[in-house]
C-alpha cells in the first residue's frame, strides 16, 4: 500500500451524516436566529434553546469547526457571515426552509437508499401506501412550509436569472409550477416593465398571493390555477420551469416541453433550470445526488444533463437552444421557439 494513500476522505465521507445532522438540528432548534441577536456564551444559548448541558458545548463547538459559528476569546458564539445571511429566520435571505424539509422528511427516507437502488421504487410516504403530495396539499400550513423550502432552493438561481436573461426583449412571463413565487418576484423586482405570474395547483394560490403582496407586486404578478398535465399552459412571451422536469419520467418530461412549445409565441423563450448534471457526469455532485433523491421521492423522476435537455427541446420544436451557468450547482437551458 502506498504511504500516500490514507482512509481520511473515505471516513469523512462515510460519516458525513454526522455533520449534516448537526446542521439540520441547529436549523430545527432555530439556533442561528437566536445567536443572530448578538454574541452569547454557551450557557446562555443552551438555556434559551432548552439544551442539556452534557451536549451543548460540544454541539456549538462542532458548529464552529464546521465553519457555521464563530467563537471569540471570551467564549461567546456568533454566526459566520454565511450562517447569518442564510440561516437566520429573521432575514429575508433565509434559506433554511429546504433544510427544515430535509430534516423532517428526507433524512429518514435516505436511510432506505439501498432498497430504492434494488427496487427502483420510492421510499417516502408512498412506501406505506400514503401520498406525500395529497397529504401536503390537504394541510395549508404544511404546504406553505414546503413552498418556502422550494423558495430557499431556488432563490440564488432566481436572482441570477433576473439579472442574466435579456428580459428587456419580452413583456410577459409565467413560472410553471412556481410554488411560493420566488422567481416571479425576483424578476419583477428587477424589471419594472414586466407582467407575469405563477401557474400551479389551486392550493398554492393563497401562499403565492401572500408572498407577492409582501413584496408589493400584486399589481403585476397574478396566480393562474391549473394542472400542467391536464390543462393547457398560460400563454406568455417567456415560460419558466425551475426544479420541475426532474420530478417526472422521460415521457412526462417530453410532454411538458411540448406543452411549453405550444403555449409560446414565435420568438418566445422557455427557461428550464435545475442542478443540471454536467455532460461528463463527473463534477456536479449535487445534481447526481438530486437524481438519487428523485429515486427516493418519485415513481419515475430523474435529473439530467444540459445536453439531454437541449435534445428534448429540439425534439419538441425549439429552433435555438443554449446552456448557461447560474449560481452554485444550478444551470439553465434556454429554448427559443
Amino acid at each position: 500500500m502506498s504511504a500516500n494513500v490514507t482512509p481520511d476522505y473515505i471516513m469523512q465521507l462515510g460519516l458525513g451524516f454526522w455533520a449534516s445532522k448537526a446542521l439540520l438540528s441547529a436549523v430545527e432548534l432555530d439556533l442561528f436566529t437566536e445567536i443572530g441577536k448578538g454574541p452569547v456564551p454557551a450557557e446562555t444559548v443552551g438555556h434559551r434553546l432548552g439544551l442539556h448541558p452534557r451536549g451543548a458545548r460540544d454541539f456549538l463547538d462542532a458548529l464552529v469547526s464546521l465553519r457555521l459559528l464563530e467563537r471569540d476569546a471570551e467564549g461567546r458564539y456568533a454566526n459566520t457571515p454565511e450562517a447569518g445571511t442564510f440561516l437566520d429566520r429573521s432575514k429575508s435571505s433565509y434559506m433554511g426552509g429546504m433544510l427544515e424539509m430535509a430534516n423532517a422528511r428526507l433524512y429518514p427516507f435516505w436511510g432506505s437508499l439501498t432498497e430504492a437502488l434494488r427496487t427502483g421504487r420510492p421510499q417516502n410516504e408512498a412506501k406505506s401506501g400514503g401520498n406525500f403530495f395529497e397529504a401536503l396539499y390537504a394541510d395549508p400550513a404544511r404546504l406553505e412550509g414546503f413552498l418556502s423550502a422550494m423558495s430557499g432552493l431556488s432563490l440564488g438561481a432566481a436572482r441570477t436569472i433576473a439579472r442574466k436573461f435579456p428580459w428587456g426583449d419580452y413583456e410577459t412571463f409565467i413560472d410553471v409550477g412556481g410554488a411560493q413565487g420566488v422567481l416571479p418576484v425576483q424578476v419583477a423586482l428587477a424589471h419594472a416593465h414586466l407582467r407575469g405570474g405563477n401557474f400551479d395547483l389551486p392550493g398554492v394560490g393563497p401562499v403565492f398571493e401572500k408572498y407577492v403582496a409582501a413584496h408589493g407586486l400584486s399589481d403585476r404578478l397574478s396566480f393562474h390555477p391549473g394542472d400542467f398535465f391536464k390543462d393547457p399552459l398560460p400563454r406568455a412571451d417567456v415560460l419558466v420551469m425551475g426544479h420541475i422536469l426532474h420530478d417526472w419520467d422521460l415521457e412526462e418530461k417530453r410532454a411538458l416541453l411540448a406543452k411549453a412549445y405550444e403555449a409560446l409565441p414565435a420568438g418566445g423563450a422557455l427557461l428550464v433550470y435545475e442542478a443540471l448534471i454536467d455532460d461528463g457526469r463527473r463534477e456536479n455532485t449535487l445534481g447526481l445526488l438530486m437524481s438519487l433523491n428523485m429515486l427516493i421521492e418519485t415513481p419515475g423522476g430523474f435529473d439530467y444533463t444540459g445536453a439531454d435537455c437541449t435534445r428534448w427541446m429540439r425534439e419538441a420544436g425549439f429552433r435555438e437552444t443554449r446552456i448557461e451557468r447560474l449560481v452554485g450547482p444550478d444551470s439553465m437551458v434556454v429554448g427559443i421557439k
